[in-house]
């Protein structure tokens, strides 16, 4: 919300996530503290077309969708450092709102397992 630019197409905010941000409808996707987490980074080991790959947990349930990565960690695609290489992913979560609560895609939904 606060990135919000009018004049540039791409940071536009359409009136319905606005309404369910100045509401925080984010139920049940919302975290313990009732917020919507919306990327995490983490240090998983990326390389140059791994935008859009599965982030697992140690359980194998998707947590996430990988998108970017820092600049220091573009070297991991020879040698990966844990101290360095940062992606930053999606959080399904908030994923799983935006179909859910701004797209009204329940039929999606409903074909999920989600693990809670």
């Amino acid at each position: 919300m606060e990135k919000e630019n009018p004049d540039i197409y791409d940071y536009v905010v359409e009136n319905k996530l606005k309404e369910l941000y100045n509401t925080k409808d984010y139920a049940p996707y919302a975290n313990a503290e009732g917020k919507m987490p919306v990327a995490f980074i983490a240090s998983n080991h990326t390389t140059g077309g791994n935008s859009g790959s599965p982030v697992m947990d140690a359980d194998g349930n998707l947590i996430g969708i990988n998108f970017d990565r820092n600049w220091e960690g573009t070297m991991s695609d020879v040698l990966y450092d844990k101290d360095l290489c940062r992606n930053i992913s999606l959080d399904i979560r908030y994923c799983l709102f935006i179909i859910d609560k701004f797209l009204d895609a329940k039929n999606l939904i409903n074909e999920l397992e989600i693990v809670k």
